[in-house]
């Protein structure tokens, strides 16, 4: 999640095989802790819990992954990784945990998921305790802001004194650290917009998606708006533990190359963000 960095948390099929999506369920409780981490899926991968490619998430994070009127978790990220579960052979069960735990690489190292898809930015930091794969989505941060505060930029939100919050673990919260402000920090993306809503906050910074998603709801676009994009070069990718299964990654890696290559990644990035891949900036 700019991630998330949050952020932000990826095969070679067929366009129509990317939008028949298996059902994935939330599983809260963690059970790939308890479960042997040596059961195959097919060409040899070792998974959690047998039968399934578990991934560990942090929701709501729209439209990366979140809870549909149905319960049901959705998203572009949950629409990559079941690519990657349907060519394994497997069904893709969905752990929503704190993205501490993910960012740290504690959730996959203990077990409790084989792969973290939480918008999830790339850094030699977490390259330390995570294996990536290759990057399935290129990222840029956004700042929202209460109308009228003549801010444009970040260097204005500075010189103006205003109140600036950024979600906790982000890239998003070291960008702006390492331009010299102190945000407030909030544990999740909703607390952040409600912090901006209650007036706790001016200012936000968050995932262009994010923020573009909440600009389309009525009631933030009617008191907010997006003041500036930050172009900071992230990319998200799929996190394993380190020291990952190599068939597992490999796996990944070919998944989100081919579906690159064969229309498949258009096709869902059309479908969570309504602009081709390039486009949304």
């Amino acid at each position: 999640m700019a991630l998330r960095n949050r952020t932000y948390a990826a095969g070679a099929l067929t366009v129509a095989a990317a939008l028949m999506l298996t059902a994935c369920g939330s599983n809260s409780s963690g059970t790939g802790s308890t479960t042997s981490a040596s059961a195959d899926a097919a060409g040899g991968a070792k998974v959690v819990n047998p039968g399934k490619l578990t991934t560990c998430t942090n929701i709501p994070y729209e439209p990366f992954q979140f809870k549909d009127d149905s319960g049901k978790i959705v998203g572009f990220d949950v629409d990559i990784v079941d690519l990657a579960a349907k060519k394994l052979g497997l069904t893709q069960e969905i752990v929503d945990i704190d993205f501490a735990q993910i960012k740290s690489g504690a959730a996959m190292a203990s077990g409790k998921c084989d792969v973290a898809a939480a918008g999830m930015t790339i850094t030699d930091e977490r390259k330390q305790n995570i294996d990536f794969s290759v990057p399935y989505f290129d990222a840029t941060q956004a700042l929202l802001a209460k109308k009228g505060t003549g801010a444009k930029s970040l260097d204005d939100v500075k010189a103006k004194g205003l109140k600036l919050g950024a979600q906790a673990s982000t890239t998003g919260l070291d960008y702006v650290k390492g331009k010299g402000l102190d945000p407030t920090e909030y544990a999740d993306s909703p607390k952040e917009l409600l912090a901006l809503q209650a007036g706790q906050a001016d200012v936000i910074v968050q995932d262009l998606p994010v923020v573009l998603t909440w600009l389309k709801k009525p009631d933030v676009a009617e008191k907010f708006e997006l003041i500036a994009s930050l172009d900071t070069g992230e990319q998200y990718g799929v996190g394993l533990k380190k020291g990952a299964d190599p068939v597992l990654l490999k796996t990944i890696n070919e998944t989100i190359e081919n579906a690159k290559k064969d229309g498949t990644y258009e096709q869902i990035f059309v479908k969570w963000f309504g602009k081709k891949p390039g486009e949304l900036g």
